[in-house]
């Protein structure tokens, strides 16, 4: 398998190559068109014989960046690797950040490290849609679909390397950003002033659980065991543009029985109490055996942004000022890592698939008291069967 070189043009040649015979035993033959020096051409030739020997060489293709990746999102819809939320999340990334972009209209098997570097220039600069350039968090997002579908296109032998991997560019290094959290001294003020609303089962259960909003909001009466004193998270809601959805927890991690405190039985126990006197005088009946903790009025799924908008009108009253409804769920975490509880402890409550990205998220946290930030990184070690 020789091959040979033949002028097409001042500065073009074509490179004459053959393949190892095919299942039929006939002989294949290929064809490239390069540009440049007979030496650069020479060159070229060795190293499409060196591919080929290897096994490596990837047969020519006009397939653009975009096209191969979302051909390879609609692949991870449709083959149930990816949710709704997600899929909907990684389509706005694919059309605002990389459609927009030359990236976007360079032949798949041509995209080099340095196209991806002056990608993220691009970003930076003129990343958002609604003008001016995004963060680096940001960017690590839509590098990270990117590279994911181009691992795929070396996999099934539509490209020879990964330009957005390791070995290529990477994505930008982040700072680790400070986590939402509530002041320890504001939260018996917090519960005062938001006891008696609506929303205070629910921000006392979230708060002293941990548990997600689409968790939460997808709790059911026959997973709550108040006597018991402990809950089963097995479902979460799910909210794209095209409604509200039941699904199963963001990870396998995720289904899990959390244990209640005192303070969370006892809310629970007034909202049902509360929840079977309105069912009564409106001649509703008994709660089903699958009826929701926190329903809307006529017993339906709650919407999650809804219940972060119900948050946003209390807690300036509440006086715990701008903060998310997610801050309760990093509060609770905080107050478990105050308390000295192992790193594998909390990811097992809060359901964290591993015990790393509780330190990594949290790392400020544990970092505020050294002697807890040793004892997680031992547990975490001891966890991943480590012995230093």
């Amino acid at each position: 398998m020789k091959g040979n070189i033949t002028r097409r043009g001042k500065s073009s040649w074509r490179i004459k190559f053959d393949l190892a015979p095919g299942p039929d035993g006939k002989r294949r033959s290929r064809f490239v068109t390069f540009r440049g020096t007979k030496r650069e051409a020479e060159a070229k030739r060795i190293e499409l014989l060196a591919a080929v020997g290897k096994g490596t060489f990837v047969e020519p293709s006009k397939l653009t960046v975009i096209e191969h990746v979302r051909a390879r999102l609609k692949q991870w819809k449709s083959g149930g690797e990816i949710g709704d939320k997600t899929h909907e999340r990684y389509s706005e990334l694919v059309e605002n950040q990389i459609a927009r972009f030359p990236i976007a209209a360079i032949k798949l098997q041509a995209l080099k490290p340095v196209d991806v570097e002056a990608w993220h220039t691009d970003l930076r600069e003129n990343g958002s849609m609604r003008g001016g350039g995004i963060s680096a968090r940001t960017i690590g997002h839509a590098h990270k679909v990117l590279s994911k579908a181009l691992r795929e296109a070396v996999k099934f032998d539509l490209a020879s390397r990964n330009a957005a991997s390791k070995e290529g560019q990477t994505a930008p290094t982040v700072d680790a950003e400070d986590v939402e959290i509530i002041d320890a001294k504001r939260l018996p003020g917090m519960l005062a002033k938001l006891k008696g609303r609506a929303i205070y089962p629910k921000a006392v259960t979230a708060l002293f659980t941990g548990l997600r909003r689409g968790e939460l909001l997808a709790l059911r009466w026959s997973r709550t065991d108040l006597d018991g004193k402990v809950i089963q998270v097995r479902e979460a809601l799910e909210e794209t543009k095209a409604g509200v959805a039941f699904k199963a927890p963001k990870t396998k991690a995720g289904v899990r029985d959390v244990t209640l405190p005192d303070v969370v039985v006892d809310a629970l126990r007034e909202h049902r109490r509360q929840q079977l006197e309105q069912r009564m005088a409106l001649g509703l009946g008994k709660l089903s055996d699958d009826a929701l903790v926190f329903p809307t009025l006529t017993g339906g799924p709650s919407a999650p942004r809804q219940l972060s908008g119900d948050w946003r009108e209390v807690r300036d009253l509440a006086g715990v000022g701008e903060v998310t409804w997610h801050a309760l769920r990093h509060t609770h975490v905080s107050m478990l890592i105050d308390a000295g509880i192992d790193v594998v402890k909390i990811a097992k409550r809060i359901g964290h698939a591993n015990p790393s990205i509780t330190l990594k998220i949290y790392a400020k946290e544990f970092r505020k008291r050294d002697e807890v930030s040793a004892a997680a990184i031992n547990a975490a070690l001891a966890s991943l069967g480590g012995d230093r």
